[in-house]
């Protein structure tokens, strides 16, 4: 054994390894990123990982691994289950014969998601088990039990990490390596073909197996009973549990405590044995009442369970300590000690804004340019950094709704309203993800829209993973680099231009023709992501023939350029990446390129 400490997604992925995963796929998404980045940074010879097209191509990759023997890992974040749903959804009764777990990770807040979906009870939903680890060190131990027990009940296991464990670190003791399980070979059955008759039964022995799996519960030490003199009962499932047991130790308060690590099959033995020994329940957990709704079935009305639907715990966001003790001493009737407020300044307010010199802002603004003389133009967004362009002062971002999808709303929003120009803002790694399906359906159609493909050459928003345009693959290896104007054309697109946005007078001009065009149109900006550039050695400078009229800063909202005390333009020259956008825009033409170290003492700070 080895003690090491990891990020909660690290000891996933050690977990994986130790356990002889041998294929793993997944598609980046905060919080769930590093697991698969950790199997990359710790590679083994017969350990195949990808960075799959989308999560739905994962699962489906990582069940072909399955179906031949081999243990396989599928990872994505929690919106992302959605994409993939659909084979899941038929896994489950199709089964698995290699040990298989689908990671999962879930955001509550949301920090980084359009959504505060609870895995749980999707997992539910499906009627799959689900593990729910409450540290780093729990997660490890669970991604290795999860393989064996997947193999032992042919199901495909979720493990439900959730941001706070995910990014969280520990001492995790990783045993020593494993070699990757060999497959014995994919063998042909009728049951790997999915058929009304057959998925009749397949259902009824998948409710079946549920008992079994509770039963198998049972026995897991990630559930277990803390016993009190009281006959006050908590329920805790997930990261909540390490709170609560902060609270009730540091308060010193007297409760009988129950850990459900595995929240979908309750442990059947545990969870009857927790509710006889207990005049009440106060479940705590994230998000869903799962562990409260299945609490209500098991007591029949024998003990009274508190929790989400009777106003004890908050719906939604993250816990914490201090959320937990409010409940916990409304619940146990405990009057809390009074404590004066401390004052604290206010935080100042920082929203995330395009960084300065990326391509996505001269992308925008060109498009805004451009479209200026519509009637109506309706800009529709998606998913990745270029969301960012809804802030103000570019204002360039109507709709988002989730991956793929501005292409598809932007023929909606122009069925609906006569005389409106809907532009549909797509990402490189969001088009290969789920963009070229509704690319096939405007051109299928006939709608009039002009897609906007913002090219930076990479997965920026989830940390620079690779993806079928960048010609290398999650090992670094090499690989074909699908061309998208190439894929726009073969899809039907007809008026297709591709342009540097940083060329901004051509960039406009290729945007004007495309919206002009009465069809679908296309134009693609390409530059690179300016975190994976090296600074040049020239900046843009403001000479003394400003005006202070702010243009440049009202017009672009780049985190490199501020006024000063006078209202003069000032650009900070460590941030300056010489993108030029600026000078497009000063009515004065102040603004010019010059050398970094001579512009330095001047003009920077």
């Amino acid at each position: 054994m080895t003690v090491k400490v990891c990020m909660g997604n690290e000891a996933i992925a050690l977990g994986a390894l130790a356990a002889g995963v041998s294929v793993a796929a997944g598609y980046p998404g905060t919080p769930s990123t590093e697991i698969i980045e950790t199997l990359v940074a710790e590679h083994r010879d017969g350990v195949k990982v990808q960075w799959s097209v989308n999560e739905k191509a994962a699962l489906e990759v990582a069940a072909g691994a399955a179906y031949a023997g081999a243990r396989s890992l599928c990872t994505m974040k929690q919106v992302g289950l959605n994409v993939a749903s659909d084979p899941l959804m038929c896994l489950a009764y199709i089964g698995v014969k290699g040990g298989m777990v689908v990671a999962a990770a879930d955001d509550p807040g949301p920090w980084s998601s359009q959504t505060e979906q609870d895995t749980r009870s999707f997992a539910k939903h499906a009627n799959l088990p689900v593990f729910d680890p409450c540290s780093p060190e729990e997660a490890y131990d669970m991604t290795v039990a999860a393989y064996d027990f997947s193999e032992k009940y042919s199901l495909p296991v979720i493990m439900r990490p959730t941001t706070r464990v995910c990014h969280a670190s520990a001492d995790v003791c990783a045993a020593d390596e494993t070699a990757p399980k060999k497959a014995d070979g994919f063998e042909r059955r009728p049951e790997w073909c999915i058929f009304p008759a057959l998925s009749y039964r397949k259902h009824g022995e998948l409710e079946i197996k549920q008992k079994e799996m509770a039963r198998s519960f049972d026995a897991m030490p990630f559930n277990r009973i803390e016993r009190g003199t009281s006959r006050f009962g908590v329920a805790v499932s997930g990261i909540s549990y390490l709170y609560a047991k902060q609270v009730i130790d540091e308060l010193g308060l007297d409760v009988t405590l129950f850990k459900v690590g595995t929240p979908y099959p309750m442990p059947e033995r545990l969870t009857e044995e927790f509710l006889t020994s207990v005049d009440s329940v106060l479940v705590i957990e994230e998000l869903d009442p799962v562990v409260e709704e299945q609490l209500l079935i098991a007591s029949a009305g024998r003990v009274p369970v508190f929790g989400k639907r009777s106003g004890n715990t908050p719906w939604n966001g993250e816990y914490s300590f201090e959320i937990i003790k409010k409940s916990l001493l409304e619940y146990l009737g405990i009057e809390p000690e009074k404590e004066l407020p401390e004052e604290l300044p206010q935080l100042p307010v920082r929203p995330p804004v395009l960084c300065a010199g990326c391509p996505h802002r001269a992308s925008f603004y060109a498009a805004k340019i451009a479209s200026a003389g519509c009637k109506k133009a309706i800009y529709c967004g998606d998913i990745g950094c270029y969301t960012l362009g809804n802030a103000a002062p570019l204002n360039m971002v109507d709709t988002c709704l989730c991956m793929g999808a501005g292409i598809t709303l932007a023929q909606g929003l122009a069925l609906a309203e006569d005389g409106v120009k809907c532009l549909a803002f797509v990402g490189d790694s969001t088009f290969f993800h789920s963009g070229i399906t509704g690319v096939i359906n405007a051109v299928y159609q006939g709608t009039d829209i002009t897609l906007m493909v913002l090219d930076n050459r990479t997965t920026a928003m989830t940390g620079h993973q690779p993806h079928p345009g960048t010609g290398k693959r999650a090992l670094g290896d090499d690989a074909p680099a699908l061309d998208i104007e190439t894929i726009l054309r073969a899809c039907g697109v007809k008026h297709v231009a591709s342009v540097n946005p940083f060329d901004f007078d051509k960039t406009v001009a290729a945007m004007r023709d495309a919206i002009n065009y009465k069809g679908v149109s296309a134009v693609i900006t390409k530059a690179p992501c300016i975190a994976q550039t090296k600074k040049p050695d020239s900046v843009h400078f403001v000479d003394e023939n400003c005006i202070k009229c702010g243009k440049c800063i009202r017009e672009i909202g780049c985190p490199a350029i501020t006024p000063d005390k006078e209202g003069r333009a000032v650009i900070n020259i460590p941030l300056c990446t010489d993108c030029g956008l600026c000078s497009y825009i000063c009515p004065v033409h102040a603004i010019k390129s010059g050398v970094r170290s001579e512009r330095g003492d001047k003009n920077g700070k």
